[in-house]
């Protein structure tokens, strides 16, 4: 087998791998680039025939790994695209609405192109090519093993991460034997709402491992939640509002989960959260739709078809909704996409919030290097928010105990549960983060390591 690394390769985003093994030729995710010049890196020519592509497994659905399936379509790929039910149904929601950004963003730009006498701007795909891409989908559930022919098969086991998020594991001939990898795809956190732990294998030749934060250990998640109430009182007092940048599949249902449970326990009263984003609400039905991933405590506590009725919530629609929050000055709590705040309706609640002091900001999640998020988290005084400058005033509070990844210690314990010593290949983490953690494996398990560069190829 050989493996090529295309995305997420000394970088956190656009997660890409390409094996070839067995005459069959093979993709481990197809996402989004994010951040900046994301625009253009995401139009550039795949580094294969998009036609040549007999299988693609899909490890979840956010759009760092999902992003390109519809323009890989358009480009002639006709293989089946394999995830979990989950995924799948989570995949379409994500899809859609970036095609929809895709639109409506290359109108605008296309406009801007036009006055200054440059070429149109154009989506790198469209609403119909997502709809082309979902009939490649199958749906395989955790467990179940998968023969896809030329002697070679696969399994997901959960990965912990979001609802549907898989590790993925592959066995292949090598010789006259058999010689296995997993794809750890992205490994949640321990003690995430509603959904499980993440599953571990014992045995692997080789790993193919994430390492967002490989160089960090995130706070207890009961500090965080202190420290998520502490921030809403505070600013309540105040006179202002609580923004947070939220991923709308993920984090925004656990954020939902929590701060009901906060309410419910006497330490947060009269609340009303307002999500901001259409994607949020479909995607908190399809939570609700597979209970089969649900943890013990999550079962528990969620009925019907809310996630927690103890805390008012609103979820927008329309676009004159969305405005009538800017309106709001006060006693707010508003949760919108994107989650790094280089699209969708928050920039829109910074602008009318970032610059006054009663507020605060909150941020939940990753923030790429080169997103306004990533700007707002390191530091910034000013911010440009379309086209205009913007006084970074409000409070900024980054709560890391709830990022949906496994920290440093747990993706560590993640790979001490491998027998004997499997070649790593360290993917998914900012350079030098990646490169840190890959000399901690290197320490810690005596396991040979490799922080591959975008495009490298490796014989298995």
């Amino acid at each position: 087998m050989n493996i090529q690394f295309l995305g997420a390769a000394r970088t956190v985003t656009g997660a890409c791998f390409y094996l070839q093994a067995s005459e069959l030729k093979m993709l481990v995710d197809c996402g989004m680039f994010q951040g900046e010049d994301a625009y253009a890196v995401n139009k550039e020519n795949f580094a294969f025939n998009p036609k040549d592509i007999d299988y693609l497994f899909l490890t979840h659905a956010h759009i760092d790994h999902s992003g390109l399936i519809p323009r890989l379509v358009k480009e002639g790929f006709r293989g089946k695209i394999i995830a979990t039910p989950a995924t799948a149904d989570l995949a379409e929601l994500m899809l859609y609405d970036s095609a929809h950004i895709q639109e409506t963003d290359s109108v605008m730009h296309t406009k801007k192109a036009l006055r200054a006498g440059k070429e149109p701007v154009t989506p790198l795909y469209t609403i119909d090519d997502v709809r082309a891409a979902l009939s490649f989908f199958s749906r395989t559930p955790y467990g179940k093993i998968e023969h896809i022919g030329k002697g070679i098969k696969c399994r997901f086991i959960d990965a912990g991460h979001i609802l549907g998020s898989g590790s993925l594991e592959m066995w292949f001939q090598d010789g006259p034997g058999e010689k296995k990898i997993i794809f750890s795809g992205d490994i949640g956190k321990k003690g995430n709402p509603i959904i499980n732990d993440p599953s571990t294998a014992t045995e692997s030749d080789y790993v193919v491992m994430e390492s967002t934060y490989g160089n960090r250990l995130h706070k207890p998640m009961s500090e965080t939640i202190n420290e998520l109430a502490e921030a809403i009182k505070v600013t309540f007092k105040r006179g202002g509002n609580v923004i947070i940048p939220a991923f709308s599949i993920g984090r925004t249902q656990d954020l939902l989960y929590d701060l009901n449970r906060l309410v419910r326990e006497g330490r947060l009263y009269n609340i009303n959260v307002y999500i901001d984003s259409p994607l949020a609400e479909k995607a908190t039905k399809t939570y609700l739709a597979h209970p089969e991933c649900f943890d013990e405590e999550a079962k528990r506590l969620i009925s019907g078809n809310v996630i927690g009725d103890a805390v008012k919530v609103k979820f927008t629609h329309s676009v004159e909704e969305s405005m009538a929050l800017n309106k709001i000055k006060s006693n707010a709590v508003i949760i919108a996409g994107s989650g790094m705040c280089d699209g969708g309706r928050v920039r829109h609640h910074l602008k009318y919030n970032l610059w006054r002091p009663e507020c605060s900001i909150i941020f939940a999640g990753f923030q790429a290097r080169g997103t306004l998020g990533r700007r707002i988290v390191d530091g910034a005084k000013m911010v440009h928010i379309f086209g205009e400058e913007i006084a970074v005033k409000a409070k900024v509070h980054t709560l890391g105990g709830f990022s949906a990844h496994a920290d440093q210690k747990e993706l560590l314990e993640w790979l001490s549960a491998f027998k004997g010593s499997p070649r790593v290949f360290v993917v998914h983490g900012e350079e030098e983060t990646a490169l840190t953690f890959s000399g901690l494996i290197k320490e810690k398990y005596g396991f040979v390591t490799h922080v591959p560069a975008k495009g490298e190829t490796f014989e298995l």
